[in-house]
């Protein structure tokens, strides 16, 4: 079966996070971690990615943390898929050599899955998972969290 990497996959939970519970201040990696049962460590590096392509920006201080670079509407799940999916690579050595079926046959298949599974993800939006996330009770609606400013 073929399937989002682990990093990818905490990537789209870590920016669903901060979309569901940065309001007003931003959200810090070890609640994240706490949240999704992840190390810190495992979490910084996918978490540098994203601010560095502007899905995410860093606030530093001692309330510093996370929040989104852009509306949750204009992020989608292919989006930040890519980007993992560069991190990846770079850490990947390269594959040496193919056979001609590989060449030829295989990967263009394999080429083709791909494509449209990322078609698939773009047509997802962080918007679209904070929903599914407040509808299954594991993030609060907007506007709903106590403002204790004064």
């Amino acid at each position: 079966m073929l399937r989002l990497s682990r990093k990818s996959i905490l990537a789209l939970e870590a920016v669903v996070d901060i979309a569901c519970n940065s309001r007003p201040e931003p959200v810090q990696s070890k609640e994240i971690t706490r949240r999704q049962n992840v190390p810190h460590r495992y979490l910084e590096q996918v978490m540098q990615a994203l601010v560095r392509s502007g899905v995410l920006k860093g606030v530093r201080g001692p309330r510093g943390g996370y929040r989104l670079a852009r509306e949750r509407r204009r992020i989608t799940a292919g989006e930040i898929v890519r980007i993992v999916a560069q991190l990846e690579i770079a850490d990947e050595p390269p594959l040496n050599g193919s056979s001609p079926i590989g060449e030829a046959v295989v990967r263009p298949a394999v080429e083709a899955i791909h494509i449209e599974l990322l078609r698939q993800l773009d047509s997802i939006t962080v918007e679209d998972l904070c929903r599914r996330a407040e509808e299954k009770g594991l993030a609060e609606p907007p506007g709903v969290r106590a403002d204790f400013a004064i």
